[in-house]
Formats: C-alpha cells, structure tokens, sequence
C-alpha cells in the first residue's frame, strides 16, 4: 500500500508541473540512433516562429552531441551533428511539443558511419516511380530489471509455445498495459501503427507498423522503437530486441518485412513478385548480412523459419525465407513477406537493400 500511495503521490507532483503554461515555447526531443542500434534524445527548447508556422525538418535547426559517448566518435574529434528528417507530435509532453526524428553527420560533411538513413534514402528516391510500399513486424520481449522476461519461472522455463500467441488471459501473457499504452502514445503521434498481438513465447509481443511509402517505413519503425522504450522506461521495464535472448524450445524474435509495388499491386502483378525473389535468391548472403545481430540463433530452419544458410520461398509457408500469402496467390496480385530480418535489425539496411537487390544500386 505505501509503495502505490508514494507513487500516486510522485504522479501528482510531476502533474503539477507538467501542467504549466509554457508560455509559447516548443519542446523539441532530438532523437537519433547510435554505434549499437539504441535509439538516444536530448531535449531542446524553442521559441514561436515568426511566421506563426509549426517546426518542420526545413526550419529546425540542426545541433549536436558527443559522438565519443555513444561510440560514433573519437573523442579529439567527438561532435556529431543531428540534422532533422522527420517531426512528431510528442504523447508524453503533448500540447505544440514535438518528437524530431533525426541523422547523424560528422563534421566534414559526410553521414556518420551508423547513418543508415542516408543511403536508404537515396535508393527510395532513385526507385520512387516504383511506388515501394513497406509493413514491418516488429517483435521483442519485455524484461524485468534483471534481465528476466516477465512471466517465466525464477529457476526454469515457462510450458513450451503454444498457449502464448495471440493469448488472452493470465497466466498467458503479461504486460498488456505497456502494450495498450505504445498503442495510444503511437496513434497520438500519428505513427502509422497497424496492429499489436502477443507473440509465441511469453513476455514476447509484436507491433506492427505501414504500410508506408518509400523512407517512411524507416522513420515510422523507429519513432515506434522510440516510444516504445520511453513507454516501457515508465513502467520500469525494459526491452530487448535480440533475437534469440535465451535458448529454448521457441520462436526468435524477428521483423518480418512486407513488400510490394505498384506493379506488385495491380492485376497480373504474381509475374513482379516471382521476378523480385528471383533476385533476392541471388543475394541471399548480402541480405543476411544487414538483418540483424545473433540472427543464426534464430534461423535454425526450426520453428517457423528458414535456415540461414538457404534461401526458399513458398504460398503460405511460414519455414520458407520468402513467403507469399496464400490469398496473394490466389488473386494473383498483392505482396510478399520476407521473414529473414531479425527484430533487431535496421529498418532503413532491411528496406534499402531490398530496393538495392530488385532495382538496382544508386
């Protein structure tokens, strides 16, 4: 009882400030990713416009970090400069606050190493005649401050999978709270999330976000992963996206990629898909490459994936790299799913060589 009274009791006093006025000025969170796929914010103030407009990516101003701090830097030569790309309503502070997706520039000019954007964004732009649609499914586990999902045995393991997916009720999935508030803080955000479902293991959940057109994809997934660790953060939870994070008899956690165009879309666009994995066979080892650490720890060619070492596609086959929905085959038109890419892979690799490997490179 004192330990919920004490927290009621914190709530209301950061209401209290929460809730002032503040006077015109903007709130502006600058958001990046670092050497480690993590994503990293600091916060900045800002003043009206003179124009009266809202903040945009062409009229924020670009800042900096220490680079030596989150491992894109050396330290004699560490500032790093956060150029913004994309611009969000914030969920946590509300009002005109904002939420400013941004990439990492060194200071000669040139993106940082771990600046994925900026090639995937390239490749976008060359193929935008294309008209790439993207959905991605992202999965991960919910852990206590020990590094424990939630939910399983102090000294073992929870039953095997089975009762987990898509469960309702307790004893079969746990958290839902953190999920339903993702859910509403993406929407408010206006991310372009599209579903959430509790996933094959316990603790593990999946959200899934498009589709969206061109660099987009990239943008929305990882405002979402943002988010989601600034949601979890509130609850004292953390997340992991490793893809296998403990041995066992269950599913990895991955980050099925959804994929169509125009051509794709349209009657008789079965020839463009069967076209498009034709040549993803002939880069199989490339696209390994890029979707993700530990990822051999999840494609065993068990448990509904395809081994690492092998390339295969099939209607309906969820152990195949490439899987074409079944409805798909049936009207002859649609998408396809690549189900290579683990959860804690990149969304801007995984989409841009998929673009790279069907179109061609910039």
């Amino acid at each position: 009882m004192a330990t919920s009274e004490a927290a009621v009791s914190r709530s209301e006093i950061v209401n209290k400030y929460t809730e002032l006025d503040q006077r015109g000025i903007v709130i502006a969170e600058y958001i990046w990713i670092d050497s480690e796929g993590n994503t990293r914010s600091k916060t900045r103030t800002l003043e009206p416009r003179d124009d009266g407009k809202q903040w945009d990516v062409e009229t924020l101003p670009i800042w900096n970090f220490d680079g030596s701090s989150t491992g894109q830097a050396p330290g004699e030569n560490s500032d790093v400069y956060l150029r913004p790309c994309a611009v969000y309503p914030d969920p946590f502070r509300k009002g005109d606050n904002i939420l400013v997706l941004t990439e990492c520039w060194n200071h000669d000019g040139t993106p940082n190493k771990y600046n994925f954007r900026h090639e995937c964004a390239k490749l976008m732009q060359a193929h935008a005649e294309t008209k790439p649609w993207f959905g991605l499914e992202q999965e991960y586990t919910l852990l206590d401050m020990t590094d424990r999902p939630y939910g399983w045995p102090q000294n073992g393991f929870p039953a095997p999978q089975g009762p987990y997916y898509c469960g309702v009720g307790a004893g079969r999935v746990v958290q839902r709270d953190i999920v339903e508030s993702h859910l509403r803080a993406c929407l408010y955000a206006r991310v372009k999330i599209s579903g959430t479902n509790a996933e094959v293991s316990k603790s593990q959940w999946e959200f899934q976000v498009g589709p969206c057109e061109g660099i987009n994809m990239g943008d929305e997934l990882w405002i979402a992963r943002y988010i989601l660790a600034r949601v979890a953060e509130d609850f004292g939870v953390k997340v992991s996206l490793h893809p296998k994070l403990i041995p066992g008899d269950w599913n990895g956690a991955g980050m099925h990629s959804n994929f169509s165009t125009k051509e794709m879309r349209e009657e008789g666009g079965m020839k463009a898909i069967e076209a498009a994995i034709k040549k993803l066979e002939t880069r199989h080892l490339e696209h390994i490459a890029v979707y993700g650490e530990d990822n051999e720890k999840r494609l065993t060619g068990r448990h509904e994936t395809g081994a690492i070492d092998q390339f295969s596609y099939g209607v309906a086959n969820r152990g195949a790299s490439i899987r074409i929905p079944r409805e798909v085959a049936a009207k002859g038109y649609g998408y396809f799913e690549d189900r290579r890419p683990a959860s804690n892979a990149d969304p801007y690799r995984v989409t841009g060589v998929l673009m790279e490997t069907i179109f061609g490179a910039v």
